[in-house]
């Protein structure tokens, strides 16, 4: 394997967006891609950048919302998603939607015709050696079986995981505390471990009757899952006798509600899911409801009436490695680091997400290739937020598959007024900053990585 080229595994989303912006720096690229030879039990197009799920990159507001500004920071970085993204797109309100055949038919086009991009149609099955050329694995999700053994062969057999088992995450500023308080049950370990949203009898029995007639996502047939006890869906929880659940996640045992001397039947508990505590986890909350279903039976807890979301449950097929435990700052096998990951298979969530890290792990490369040192994006920015979730190791007990939002972000609780007082912002104002701010440093960043490149 020529050390001067950069192989790509995976022409997805993230394998494309890689593969552009290391040829727009100059590198040789060979982009490898098992369509039209083979196809995943999910994939049916035989261009590049397939949309299996949706044809929407969800919100394109970029001053309010966490997904539109990273769409904005890939604008301004020369993606190629987002490039293509606006040339499809359809009409869908506030949303990105594309036109699903025209925006991957756009893509392939794009990568065919860069001259410093070839294609192979091939499937990747090994890693290379340590003394081979520079690799990036951007498969997916839905990864080969064959690629799948050898990436876990090649990480010592640990930190990869085949299924998501995945329990909403709820803001911690939405949650009402004149309801919910903090305590661990015995008072075992910090006091502020865990928040407890308390339901009477009546109340934990309207729940669980709720959850029984909830409308569930059905498996694809590839998707088929034999659960584990450990990682039940609550609804299945439910399914198998009423009490379940209050003798499984929601027992009250240990916990005395300073709200009320009535002491609660049941009690949903929200873990700390992130360092700066700004996101909450539903413990033992994995589900296959629908989003909607989500919404609407967890805003019954008391606690959580308003509860705003920022990544739904769900349990489906999805081969992801533990990237905390596994790459460095730039997306490299820390023991092997000719091997980068870009995409799903690092742990994001997401279209755009994935094409997001498949632009930061190109960038990366390319600068290695070239003989340059890459500039990380600053940590307040949606890049450096998804790159800081993916490789912090703090981060790694709780490490599941996450979406772009503003818990992710470093906290701006407030600001000084002119008068010398702080003044706490909230609401849309608060994520305004998150945006104004994010939009300021992504430009230095790119003027910086111009200026290198000069």
């Amino acid at each position: 394997m020529d050390k001067r080229i950069l192989h790509i595994a995976g022409a997805g989303l993230a394998g494309c967006e890689a593969a552009w912006q290391a040829a727009q720096r100059g590198v040789s690229v060979v982009l490898h891609e098992m369509k039209p030879s083979a196809f995943s039990p999910a994939h049916k197009n035989k261009d590049f950048a397939e949309l299996v799920c949706s044809n929407s990159f969800r919100s394109d507001d970029c001053l309010h919302n966490a997904v539109g500004l990273l769409h904005e920071e890939m604008r301004r970085a020369s993606s190629l998603i987002m490039d293509c993204a606006d040339r499809t797109k359809v009409p869908a309100g506030g949303a990105l939607a594309v036109d699903r055949d025209g925006f991957a038919a756009l893509v392939t086009e794009k990568i065919r015709k860069h001259p410093l991009i070839s294609v192979v149609s091939e499937e990747i099955t090994e890693l290379p050696g340590a003394q081979d050329g520079r690799m990036i694995i951007a498969t997916g999700p839905l990864t080969s079986d064959k690629l799948a053994t050898a990436i876990l062969k090649r990480i010592d057999n640990q930190a990869l995981s085949f299924f998501d088992a995945i329990a909403p995450v709820i803001y911690k500023e939405s949650i009402d505390f004149s309801k919910a308080w903090y305590q661990s049950r015995y008072d075992k370990g910090n006091k502020t471990d865990y928040i407890n949203c308390p339901l009477s009898r009546e109340q934990y029995y309207r729940f669980v009757d709720e959850l029984l007639k909830a409308e569930k996502v059905e498996f694809h047939d590839f998707e088929k899952i034999s659960y584990f006890d450990g990682c039940l869906p609550v609804e299945v929880m439910a399914e198998r006798g009423p009490e379940t659940l209050v003798f499984g996640p929601m027992k009250p045992v240990g916990l005395t509600n300073p709200h009320s001397k009535e002491k609660p039947y049941a009690v949903v508990q929200l873990r700390q899911d992130n360092k700066e505590d700004t996101l909450r986890n539903m413990v033992g909350f994995q589900t296959k409801m629908k989003y909607g279903e989500q919404q609407r039976i967890f805003r019954m807890i008391p606690g959580l009436e308003n509860a705003e979301f920022a990544r739904l449950g769900g349990i489906h097929k999805n081969t992801f490695i533990k990237s905390p435990v596994l790459l460095d700052d730039f997306l490299r096998l820390k023991h092997q680091p000719n091997i980068s990951f870009a995409g799903q298979i690092t742990g994001c969530e997401g279209y755009i997400e994935s094409a997001s890290v498949g632009l930061l792990a190109g960038y990366f490369a390319a600068c290695e290739l070239n003989g340059s040192l890459p500039v990380p994006p600053p940590r307040t920015t949606a890049f450096g937020s998804m790159l800081s979730h993916l490789t912090d190791d703090t981060n790694v007990e709780n490490f599941q598959p996450m979406n772009i939002n503003f818990g992710i972000f470093p906290t701006i609780s407030g600001e000084t007024t002119p008068n010398g007082k702080f003044r706490k912002i909230k609401g849309n104002d608060r994520k305004q900053a998150y945006c104004e701010r994010a939009l300021w440093d992504i430009d230095v960043w790119i003027r910086t990585i111009h200026e290198n490149q000069a």
